[in-house]
């Protein structure tokens, strides 16, 4: 439980929060949308809270650039850009995130040519431990933007964040069930196929749940109102949500209820890119996801199926693979390599230790690193040797925050304390 919550609208406000738990000796952290499965943004000190910092603050429709405050929502941010005729490249599928949060953790989305969010940042603006304004670009403080861009806030609060946009444009959108041996015979001629590519594999079947998305100049079409209510909200939320209950009262019923995943068939449409990316979510649960070499995704998913087959345990969520572009960014879950997004998910009030902790194992083997939002049993001394420049970020915070200002029980359990 924070001691005090802080609600800035403006960067005075935000400054006077810092330099109030620096007079007072408390530890800020800020927190967006509160997603992150882990402690990532808890605190006993100061909590700010940015619902009331979320405002697009400029843009500049030729040059394809948007700063915005750090506070603002995926959602909100990608119909402002929309009536602005831009976009974001890539999005995850959780648009109710903040792009502070997003981008800290580590979020990338999928698509091999693209990176993750954090690859979007061209300028950053940190109020640091003193309640100092620290402005960084290519051309100011280069290594803070270069370092900075994924940081789990214990480098300081993001007041704004300036991102490379594109022009506006639609995706359109196949979805359909494969055999999941099929999917994985023929991974990379799907992965490198399209602009982005996922894939979900029902446990308890054979089946996968495939979505090929590309860039198109046709019209949006092809899916109407109701369609999309019934596919977005009744099937995959309501319905599933349902499911998933039903598997928690009857554990038993699981492997049977799994198959009527691959039940609603085909889907193609058109739509705006952000429409496409992101998804309602409406059924809670935990979830772990590791990044693992791409290279290693078939043997990954074959491993964890045969975990579940021979663990004994009933799993109603469908397991999440998607994939990106390496990147230079010191803490990116893609640092160095392009990679293989594994993501698992468990029913919330079911027990989870078991299959997280066995998934975690067989990812942890293949060269994997824990997405920093979600679940793992990771600490700074196992982590440190899976990132090659694990010292880099460790010295720009020892330089911005000496006294550990923003750190709290998870960034010290993950990252180490400040001066290790």
């Amino acid at each position: 439980m924070p001691a005090t919550v802080a609600r800035p609208t403006t960067l005075d406000d935000l400054v006077r929060a810092v330099k109030t738990a620096a007079a007072e000796g408390r530890r800020v952290k800020a927190v967006g949308a509160g997603h992150s499965f882990t402690d990532t943004a808890c605190t006993s000190g100061t909590m700010v809270e940015l619902d009331g910092y979320a405002r697009l603050l400029r843009y500049d429709r030729d040059a394809a650039t948007a700063t915005v405050q750090s506070g603002i929502s995926l959602a909100r941010l990608s119909r402002e850009l929309g009536t602005r005729g831009l976009a974001l490249p890539n999005l995850g599928d959780v648009a109710y995130q903040t792009i502070s949060g997003a981008v800290s953790t580590g979020t990338h989305g999928t698509g091999i040519r693209l990176g993750g969010l954090a690859t979007q940042i061209i300028g950053l603006e940190l109020v640091t431990a003193d309640g100092s304004v620290l402005t960084a670009s290519a051309a100011e403080e280069p290594e803070v933007l270069a370092v900075g861009r994924v940081g789990l806030g214990a480098l300081g609060i993001i007041s704004a964040l300036t991102l490379r946009c594109v022009p506006a444009f639609h995706l359109r959108a196949v979805e359909e069930p494969m055999r999941v041996d099929a999917v994985l015979e023929s991974l990379d001629e799907l992965v490198e196929g399209n602009d982005h590519f996922e894939f979900y594999w029902v446990p308890h079947t054979g089946w996968a749940l495939t979505k090929r998305n590309n860039r198109t100049e046709d019209p949006v079409g092809g899916r109407g109102r109701w369609r999309e209510l019934r596919d977005r909200v009744l099937f995959e939320n309501v319905l599933f949500g349902a499911i998933c209950r039903l598997g928690r009262m009857r554990p038993e019923w699981i492997p049977r209820l799994a198959r009527l995943a691959p039940g609603s068939g085909r889907s193609e449409y058109v739509e705006a890119s952000w429409r496409v990316f992101t998804s309602p979510r409406l059924v809670h649960f935990v979830e772990m996801e590791y990044s693992i070499p791409r290279d290693q995704a078939v043997t990954a998913v074959q491993r964890l199926r045969q975990f579940v087959d021979d663990s004994g345990l009933l799993i109603s969520f469908p397991v999440e693979v998607r994939f990106t572009a390496a990147d230079d960014i010191p803490l990116s879950t893609a640092n160095g390599s392009d990679r293989c997004y594994i993501a698992i998910h468990v029913y919330r009030g079911m027990q989870h230790e078991q299959y997280f902790r066995g998934v975690e194992q067989i990812m942890w083997e293949l060269g994997g690193r824990p997405h920093w939002g979600k679940l793992h049993y990771q600490t700074a001394f196992t982590l440190a040797g899976r990132y090659p420049e694990w010292d880099r970020f460790q010295a720009l915070r020892r330089r911005l925050d000496p006294e550990g200002r923003f750190a709290n029980t998870y960034t010290e359990r993950v990252l180490g304390p400040v001066a290790g």
